[in-house]
């Protein structure tokens, strides 16, 4: 049984990709929630109903409960019933996380506690975040304790987002969640929290099981992308068509190998895996070999165009996509975008025409350059020697491909085949 405590108002820590969809789905549900950001321009956007990034659905839902006056944000954390806390969790040193985001987000959080509060961590992140998350608020306010059922009780969990972005506010509704708590009645407080918007099953455990499992999910997809970005290395060395050999490997009945690309991107695959193995390097060595093929196959990619680059004497590359998957704007560890940005830095002598029909405005690494210019698709590959194919976004799917015959043509996706 949950323990009594009221769950109407809730504070969602960091307003980005997955904690403002968060947040909307709350307030449609019938939380009074207040979202807090960093950023005074996305506070401003959002509590005129706006939102800062491209995301199915997302808008017309801000817009209606920020109209309603039960979603506003703020970039000062606001006393509330439950917070939930999603922020990033990057990368430092040698792939370990960096928690300093975390570590802010509780220190804003301590002051504003009287007792009673749920605190859930959403940021996916290693094995003990969730128990360093409580550490910090604990030695900030040691008058509080994670025995349950006490005026002086708090209560700490970790539920992981598994959504696909362009799908989230499906998703986010419709998706399995797993909730571990630092205790068991942690978890059915986060699980009643969630039931108000969350139409799948909820599957409760322990928080260190639960950031594991948000980590193998991702690892498990890394190491086999890795195994179809391998296969393509070799069968471009042998003169084999990839998609052609993966289409007729997959008849097997027992067969499933992934499309290969330019690499893996996402703050999700190409991050995640190496939580685990900053958490045991001794005995994480099929994810870290995974990890290095992925994130060798950007510079495979970037080779072969040079190789054709040194053809003409001031190449002109259309480079389509650089986003980290098809039909978004989330450029976040993408490896388009370092392809084409490695690209600009080699060709010093020709131009990089960057096609990204998901933007309006180059990304600060491209910005400025004297040799990138954001451009259409229809000018891009008129102008271009080399049409370098790095994302399948639909408008590319649907371009007419006997414009292409009298370019070169590196298709990492086998959109064109």
């Amino acid at each position: 049984m949950s323990p009594s405590v009221p769950l109407d108002s809730v504070s969602v820590i960091g307003l980005g990709y997955i904690g403002l969809p968060t947040a909307a789905v709350l307030a449609q549900a019938g939380k009074s929630v207040v979202g807090v950001d960093v950023k005074q321009a996305n506070v401003e956007a959002i509590n005129a109903g706006r939102v800062p990034f491209v995301e199915e659905g997302l808008e017309s839902v801000v817009a209606g409960v920020v109209a309603q006056g039960k979603f506003s944000a703020q970039t000062e954390t606001p006393v509330a019933d439950a917070y939930i806390v999603s922020v990033p969790t990057p990368f430092k040193g040698d792939h370990d996380a960096d928690l300093s985001y975390i570590d802010a987000a509780a220190h804003g959080i301590a002051p504003k506690l009287t007792g009673g509060e749920l605190i859930v961590l959403e940021s996916t992140s290693p094995p003990g975040t969730t128990e360093h998350l409580a550490e910090v608020i604990l030695e900030a306010r040691p008058e509080f304790t994670m025995e349950p059922n006490l005026r002086n009780s708090l209560y700490f969990s970790h539920a992981p987002e598994r959504v696909l972005p362009g799908r989230i506010m499906i998703e986010m509704v419709e998706n399995d969640r797993i909730i571990g708590g630092m205790t068991p009645e942690a978890s059915e407080l986060t699980r009643d929290l969630y039931a108000s918007f969350c139409h799948g099953e909820l599957l409760l455990t322990d928080a260190r099981t639960a950031e594991m499992a948000k980590l193998t999910e991702n690892a498990f997809r890394d190491v086999n992308i890795a195994f179809a970005n391998e296969l393509s290395i070799i069968a471009d060395r042998q003169g084999i068509d990839v998609w052609e050999l993966i289409k007729l490997a997959n008849h097997h009945p027992r067969v499933n190998i992934l499309s290969p690309g330019p690499g893996v991107g996402g703050h999700c695959i190409a991050v995640d895996p190496w939580f685990i193995v900053s958490s045991d390097r001794e005995f994480s060595k099929l994810i870290t070999t995974a990890r290095n093929v992925n994130d060798s196959k950007p510079g495979i990619v970037l080779d072969k165009v040079l190789k054709h680059a040194d053809r003409f004497k001031t190449p002109t590359v259309a480079a389509l996509g650089i986003a980290f998957k098809a039909d978004i704007d989330d450029l976040r560890e993408s490896p388009s975008k370092n392809i084409t940005i490695n690209l600009a830095n080699s060709l010093a002598d020709g131009t990089v025409l960057v096609v990204e029909p998901n933007i309006d405005e180059l990304p600060p690494e491209l910005a400025g350059r004297d040799n990138v210019e954001l451009a259409g698709l229809e000018d891009a590959v008129e102008r271009a020697d080399i049409v370098l194919l790095l994302v399948d976004h639909a408008p590319f799917a649907e371009f007419d491909r006997d414009k292409l015959q009298e370019t070169v043509l590196i298709d990492t996706k086998g959109l064109w085949r």
